[in-house]
């Protein structure tokens, strides 16, 4: 009873008011302010109300009324706004022509919601009668912003300048750093002169990084992944984690990620807010927003390992990123040929599929309960976090001789094999790949396409870019997992019946087995995508890590 007693306590200290006053806006407009821990409300006063019968703090009649949240309150400033970026308020801007400048005003920058979930920054001025009043109000906005402890204060911020459209340096300079100024943000800025510079320089400093809230990267989804990798890389070092083995349980990363969107699909960004707007993810990052993500570790024979956030994809996928690269010249425009040019191919590959599924309770693929801002099934927590899997290395035998286990395998011939840890949408695929994949709850969506005929396949291809159920053909599987593993059909695991596993043996496993092949000829491969990247080898084997990294996003709203 005591505790539900602090809990009202708490309740009635934040709506308490902090500040209360009839301010004015403009010439003639007069308001009633008021501000609580939580809200800041202003409320025009009916011009036929006397300002006696009106006492400060009570809101009378019909007139509009302007709720802000003091959480999604950007900066306080004295004077007048005249910031490039963001909008005045409703009646503002006309009133701003034909006045000078008020020596006792102050102005409330803030979040106005807008369509297709674009974030807009939009100005508020108030007008007190002396200067003892406008200070009184900006000390009391600025120490309610002081008390939210998630916003950053010091970011670093990597931009790559030949990404995408290459316009990254113009977006951050125009449309990001004047924001993050004027929120009293400060940032590192480093411009990246090479591949995988962003990736090496969060390696080499990863002792040096305590003094940032935040790493940004300025560019598309390759810059992603390279911040990602350097911090995933860093943060195991430091904590003494071998990430090269596949089991290995990895330590969620203590920096928080903010994507502005540069580059040419910028995937990772739409699905985390709905929107590839550079102001958007922006403000999202002043506000100190915090969506936590899976993150697959991805295993072969490479020297070390890599890790996706949003596809992995072979056959199909595989073939467009190969295909693409070859005509780099040509911009994002490569990806159209090249899509064309692997459809007409029509390509399968054979070789198994052996995964892990999700509990029960989670796997719903086909049900279209799509992953929202405070989802309730993220916010359950990673499965992958509470309960223990089966080593792989202790379990290879029994699902290579089909004794069962939690391991299944399916075998045949793919047009394509995808791994999806989130919708995968973009501005081309507003549902994704799939689309009620969660950010964080622990799996991800294998999704099998079969052989079929080109018809089926465009058809399927097809329903990505609508609303239609692209899983409902006779020729597509999916199964959402927590691990996953591909061989193709010309490398088969080999291992002797007879012959003791590692573990019973007391020496160490390897992550392969020894490779057999059928013959001289080999068969036609294609590659893995990951994330847009290719990778070396086509057997792989995945792990989704729960909750590895957090993003400055707080996941797509209901609108």
């Amino acid at each position: 009873m005591e505790g539900e007693g602090g809990g009202e306590g708490e309740e009635e200290a934040e709506d308490a008011v902090v500040l209360s006053s009839r301010l004015s806006r403009g010439r003639r407009q007069q308001v009633d302010v008021r501000l609580t821990r939580r809200v800041l409300t202003w409320k025009d006063v009916k011009k036929t109300t006397k300002c006696g019968n009106v006492g400060f703090g009570h809101f009378s009649g019909t007139a509009a009324c302007h709720r802000v949240q003091v959480c999604e309150i950007v900066a306080v400033q004295d004077g007048d706004s005249t910031h490039p970026i963001t909008e005045p308020a409703e009646g503002e801007a006309v009133a701003k022509q034909h006045k000078k400048p008020h020596p006792h005003s102050f102005t409330v920058c803030y979040v106005r919601r807008s369509a297709q979930h674009r974030w807009l920054s939009r100005d508020v001025t108030f007008c007190c009668s002396h200067q003892g009043l406008q200070q009184q109000w900006i000390t009391a906005v600025q120490q309610n912003l002081n008390l939210l402890s998630n916003r950053p204060r010091s970011l670093l911020v990597f931009i790559n300048p030949h990404g995408g459209r290459q316009l990254a340096v113009w977006i951050y300079d125009r449309k990001v750093a004047p924001l993050l100024a004027r929120a009293g943000v400060s940032a590192d800025v480093i411009i990246t002169e090479r591949a995988n510079h962003a990736r090496d320089h969060l390696r080499e400093q990863r002792g040096n990084l305590d003094k940032y809230d935040g790493v940004v990267c300025v560019g598309g989804d390759g810059m992603f992944s390279e911040v990602l990798h350097g911090l995933v890389s860093g943060t195991q070092a430091n904590h003494g984690v071998d990430q090269d083995l596949p089991d290995a349980r990895l330590v969620p990363c203590s920096l928080r990620i903010g994507i502005i969107p540069a580059g040419s699909t910028d995937c990772v960004c739409y699905s985390t807010t709905g929107t590839n707007d550079p102001v958007t993810s922006a403000l999202h990052i002043i506000l100190g927003d915090s969506q936590p993500m899976d993150v697959c570790s991805v295993h072969s024979d490479a020297a070390f390992p890599r890790y996706s956030v949003s596809l992995l994809g072979y056959g199909f996928y595989g073939d467009v990123l190969a295909n693409s690269e070859r005509n780099r010249w040509m911009g994002p425009l490569r990806y159209d040929l090249a899509g064309v040019r692997t459809f007409l191919s029509h390509q399968y590959y054979e070789g198994s599929v052996w995964f892990v599924p999700a509990p029960e309770t989670q796997r719903l693929p086909g049900v279209r309960e799509q992953c929202v801002a405070r989802c309730h099934v993220c916010q359950q927590g990673s499965c992958s976090e509470k309960m223990e899997l089966k080593h792989l290395s202790d379990d290879e035998d029994k699902f290579i001789k089909g004794s069962g286990g939690e391991w299944r395998v399916v075998q045949g011939k793919f047009l394509a094999i995808n791994m999806a840890t989130m919708s995968c949408a973009c501005p081309r695929s507003p549902q994704g790949l799939s689309p009620s994949a969660h950010l964080a709850d622990g799996t991800a969506d294998l999704i099998l396409v079969r052989g079929c005929s080109r018809f089926g396949f465009f058809r399927h291809l097809l329903r990505h870019t609508n609303a239609d159920d692209q899983f409902d053909h006779s020729f597509v599987e999916v199964h959402r997992v927590r691990r996953f593993r591909f061989q193709p059909k010309n490398q088969q695991l080999c291992v002797a019946p007879e012959e003791p596993s590692g573990a019973e043996k007391g020496t160490k496993t390897h992550t392969f087995s020894p490779i057999c092949r059928a013959g001289d000829e080999v068969p036609a491969q294609s590659i893995w995508t990951c994330d847009g990247e290719m990778l070396p080898h086509a057997a792989i084997q995945v792990r989704v890590q729960g909750k590895l990294i957090r993003l400055f996003a707080r996941g797509i709203e209901h609108q």
